[in-house]
């Protein structure tokens, strides 16, 4: 028959410490006779694991001759072991760089704090399957805008109980800022960019505002109801983006080159997407949007690669763009 491994001995013998430690906290003082027929295992080896506890762990071990047992002199002592398979490993080591989302925001601090809370409670030696490294994986992400804390934190308490805020704004075309009032319903993050949906009292209407575009918030005593017929998937497309618009979706046709056909063949690129290569290898796709800007700009990175069949807005929109940028060159 053959040994077992020694990788998989020290993973079963460190979940022997991890079941012996748990016995001798439960206050059943446990000895050496009680946890060989319990483990299954000879004496020799319970004697090894209780060295091990007192030598690796420093566990304050002490034997009770009354109670013919072992016990703890400190209770509140335990064995800090993790055992890490290769996929648990993977997850902790590339989902710190996944947070990036948060960079530049109150929220930051708090997830890192998060993640060395959870550190401190490793133990000095992690267990694992393999000697697979983070560092072998490498996350490139957009650059992100600056969001002032006070901005961050005003607007999730106002969204939270209901106040009306008041802020001056840089819109995206503008050089200065102006002063806003605005009831904050819904908050949504686009890769790594925040943005509020609110009612703007300065237009009467729905507004769709970038917390990086902020300065000077305060909180109101004005408490307002957010509308039951309010839907915030109405303002966004989950797989487009965020625009300030509120118009019904329509269908968006699109027929890519064949140079680029596996590229855009091996993503779902919408939930609603039909997708499918024509006989000549080039890819027709459609999907239902209301984000027209936003799926302009992402149109117009594939340059000559794609030509929008319909509708004729988007078309006529990609036009001018491109007279735009000639005029430029």
């Amino acid at each position: 028959m053959n040994k077992p491994s020694a990788p998989r001995d020290e993973k079963v013998k460190q979940l022997r410490l991890i079941e012996i430690d748990q016995i001798i906290r439960s206050g059943s003082y446990p000895n050496a006779t009680s946890l060989r027929k319990h483990f299954e295992v000879s004496r020799a080896t319970i004697m090894r694991d209780i060295e091990f506890l007192r030598d690796r762990y420093n566990a304050p071990l002490e034997y009770d001759y009354v109670k013919n047992g072992y016990y703890y002199t400190d209770p509140t002592f335990f064995v800090q072991s993790v055992m890490l398979s290769e996929a648990e490993l993977f997850s902790v080591s590339v989902i710190q760089p996944l947070l990036e989302q948060y960079k530049n925001t109150p929220l930051e601090a708090s997830v890192k704090n998060i993640f060395s809370k959870l550190t401190d409670m490793l133990p000095h030696e992690v267990s694992m399957d393999t000697t697979f490294i983070g560092k072998d994986i490498t996350f490139i992400s957009d650059p992100l805008p600056e969001i002032d804390d006070d901005t961050f934190t005003q607007v999730f308490k106002a969204m939270r109980t209901h106040h009306t805020i008041s802020f001056a704004y840089r819109a995206l075309n503008r050089s200065e800022y102006a002063d806003h009032r605005a009831n904050p319903y819904h908050v949504l993050c686009q890769k790594g960019n925040w943005y509020m949906l609110a009612y703007d009292f300065n237009h009467d209407r729905m507004t769709t505002f970038s917390l990086a575009r902020f300065k000077g918030i305060s909180i109101e005593e004005n408490t307002f109801t957010v509308p039951a017929d309010f839907d915030p998937h109405r303002y966004f497309d989950s797989s487009f983006g965020v625009w300030n618009t509120n118009e019904e979706p329509v269908k968006i046709e699109l027929l890519f080159s064949k140079e680029i056909n596996t590229y855009i063949l091996e993503r779902n690129w919408h939930e609603t997407q039909e997708l499918r290569q024509n006989d000549d290898g080039t890819v027709y796709l459609s999907f239902m949007s209301n984000q027209l800007q936003e799926t302009l700009h992402w149109v117009m990175h594939f340059g000559s690669a794609v030509r929008v069949l319909n509708p004729p807005t988007l078309a006529e929109q990609v036009r001018k763009e491109a007279k735009k940028i000639l005029s430029l060159y």
